[in-house]
């Protein structure tokens, strides 16, 4: 069934291009392999190889839509990826958005409408040889590298703290309103421009989120959250284990050594000095800041 996207448009460029609202596709990348779509010969630039996707609804984020698409084209439900980053190709009023997840357990994609010949796991090695959608054949080469999950380990104490709202009166209240600011920032994501280190080349990156409470905010750890939205799983709360501190750099140092690009929201010199090399560490007022950074804009 079609929703409010569904449409041509023309790009600044006098190109026509599907979608009122944008578009967006999603790429699953294991490591080794990607998930693509052989596109029906009646379909636009059929008989070749490119993502499953499709026109953004005025309601979605592209996110929503890049998974809507998989669930209707390729038989996937929205738990089966993680989202990692996102690329986005934009022609000016018209813009389409690769979503780069990771499989969740083993995929077994397939074609699930009349749009695919045949959808399938291909080796990364042998994707520049297939006939490609020529939109995708010009983000292929920056989407290539498979990129690691952004790990954003939050010291919940300091954050609260840098902010005079009476936190001190309810500091479990306090906490809890910053887990549910953290929920815009998992959907949205980050854009590259904000976080140091390596990105892949891509666009931005999709947190996984660790916000860490201590003392009268440990409760908020056991409290149990919806999960309606793809992204309110990508937020987690930790209680201390020792002290605060210790488990902030725990978790940090244990991200790092995975090779996932880490990054550490805390004013704290202390805990600061203690992270090591490969962990960059920022203040609150990055994070506060970080609201609408990305790719929900899309048009």
């Amino acid at each position: 069934m079609g929703g409010d996207g569904d449409g041509w448009v023309y790009c600044a460029l006098g190109h026509r291009h599907w979608g009122r609202f944008g578009a967006a596709g999603l790429l699953i990348n294991d490591g080794q392999r990607v998930v693509l779509q052989h596109r029906a010969p009646w379909t636009h630039e059929g008989d070749t190889w490119g993502l499953p996707g499709g026109a953004r609804d005025s309601h979605e984020d592209v996110v929503t839509t890049a998974l809507r698409e998989a669930h209707e084209e390729a038989a996937l439900e929205r738990d089966a990826v993680t989202p990692v980053g996102w690329w986005r190709d934009d022609h000016g009023g018209w813009s389409y958005t690769t979503i780069v997840a990771r499989p969740r357990h083993e995929l077994t994609p397939h074609a699930a409408n009349p749009e695919s010949t045949e959808i399938r796991w291909w080796p990364v090695a042998d994707v520049d040889e297939l006939p490609l959608h020529r939109g995708f054949a010009g983000t292929w080469p920056t989407l290539r590298p498979p990129p690691s999950r952004l790990a954003l380990i939050v010291d919940a104490a300091n954050v609260v703290g840098s902010r005079p709202d009476g936190w001190w009166h309810d500091r479990l209240g306090a906490a809890r309103r910053l887990r549910d600011e953290l929920g815009p920032v998992a959907r949205d994501g980050i854009a590259a421009s904000l976080l140091p280190g390596d990105t892949a080349g891509l666009a931005g990156l999709f947190p996984e989120i660790t916000l860490v409470v201590e003392g009268a905010a440990r409760p908020l750890a056991d409290e149990r959250v919806a999960d309606d939205h793809w992204w309110e799983a990508a937020v987690r709360v930790l209680a201390e284990r020792r002290d605060g501190d210790t488990t902030v750099v725990d978790a940090a140092q244990e991200a790092a050594a995975a090779g996932r690009p880490t990054v550490v929201v805390s004013a704290d010199r202390g805990l600061r000095a203690r992270l090591g090399d490969a962990v960059h560490a920022v203040g609150p007022s990055w994070l506060l800041k970080r609201s609408t950074a990305a790719p929900t804009s899309a048009g």
